[in-house]
């Protein structure tokens, strides 16, 4: 009688919010141990060969994520069939089965010591990560061998043509929402965003763009602090940074000093530098959120020439946010994402500055391409004309 009333009593606890936390984790890193098929005995007298040994690989697709893969190999072990014998009646022994793994596209593949395996970029891209081994034959004594053996590492960086960076708070999940058909959660307190959050958003041509909302970060990212690198990496994807930052502040917490929203361009300024200098370098746009707020337009007049040249304030800057390399915005837009306002200004410039973008690639490549055509025909000699 015990035993069942403690069993009913069990049944109807609620789940803990660990367990809730770990069912719903965004899984971006992930290691497995993967093993290739031992190669199959060959046959002395026939002079038979044994069958090669699977291979373990990987094929990148859209509706793939990570934890799937965790999900499919709990024990975290991946292993191919190994060869088949050669035998009277098969002298050529056949192959071992190869071992698929699914993964998502825009995962890397490292081994231990941290060697690139591959970087999957688009769908249905291959990389093999465990070879099988050799079958056995007279090279060999007619004995197989083994397959590679090793743990690999698969780091997801998300894929999108737009990145959203501001600190917690400062509206770039109600950003999100407005600007594409994505459903991110929203409330009024840091840290909403747990997990990365993909938009797309439609133009009336049917272009599509992909807004990446990533989790907010924080000063020390660049040292891990925070969510850090789990944020930081995923930037190093996109085409284009979307700055967005509270027109009224940030504090993180009643221990953190309450910086300006100029001062907070500077810290993520800074952030992104101590991080990977080049990001520096990618096409940027800041966003003035809250705009809607009463004292919101006075703020923003004041300080309107200083957002435009970061340069003017940067000798006020504090020492520790202070960035050696200041940002060059290709665009400074208020809004309100709350309500909407100026939304599809922000769309249609991101829209201008992409398309910009992708000329100035396609010019590059043309000319790499007329520069290595030009070596050729030199190098064949000179042309009569």
């Amino acid at each position: 009688m015990v035993q069942i009333f403690k069993f009913l009593l069990n049944s109807m606890k609620k789940p803990s919010r660990r367990a809730h936390i770990r069912g719903n984790v965004f899984l971006d890193s992930l290691r497995l141990t993967v093993k290739g098929g031992h190669g199959g005995n060959g046959l002395p007298k026939y002079g038979g060969v044994g069958g090669q040994g699977g291979c373990v690989y990987c094929v990148a697709k859209e509706d793939v994520t990570l934890k799937n893969l965790a999900t499919r190999y709990r024990d975290k072990r991946a292993n191919a069939s190994n060869g088949e014998d050669s035998g009277k009646h098969r002298l050529l022994g056949r192959r071992g089965v190869d071992e698929e793994l699914l993964v998502p596209v825009g995962v890397q593949i490292y081994d231990d010591r941290g060697q690139l395996l591959g970087d999957l970029n688009d769908s249905d891209a291959t990389c093999i990560i465990a070879g099988g081994g050799m079958g056995g034959c007279s090279g060999t004594n007619f004995l197989g061998k083994p397959g590679e053996n090793r743990t690999v590492h698969f780091d997801l960086k998300l894929i999108a043509d737009v990145g959203l960076v501001g600190f917690p708070n400062a509206g770039k999940s109600t950003f999100l929402k407005a600007i594409s058909n994505a459903k991110p959660k929203i409330g009024a307190y840091p840290f909403t965003t747990i997990r990365p959050q993909i938009g797309t958003v439609h133009y009336s041509d049917l272009r599509t763009v992909t807004i990446a909302d990533l989790p907010g970060l924080i000063e020390g990212a660049h040292a891990n602090f925070g969510l850090g690198h789990k944020f930081l990496k995923h930037v190093e994807r996109t085409r284009l940074l979307l700055f967005i930052v509270d027109i009224l502040g940030f504090r993180l917490s009643p221990k953190h000093e309450r910086r300006n929203f100029l001062q907070n361009i500077y810290a993520l300024n800074k952030e992104l530098e101590l991080y990977d200098k080049t990001l520096l370098d990618k096409p940027s746009i800041l966003l003035i959120n809250k705009m809607d707020l009463p004292e919101a337009k006075d703020i923003f007049n004041s300080n309107k020439p200083f957002i435009k040249d970061l340069e003017l304030k940067l000798n006020e800057c504090p020492e520790n946010i202070k960035p050696e390399k200041v940002l060059k915005f290709e665009a400074l837009i208020p809004i309100s994402a709350k309500d909407s306002t100026r939304i599809n200004d922000v769309k249609q410039k991101i829209r201008l500055v992409l398309d910009e973008l992708a000329a100035k690639e396609q010019v590059t490549d043309a000319m790499v391409l007329k520069e290595n055509l030009s070596n050729k025909i030199g190098e064949r000699g000179p042309r009569i004309i």
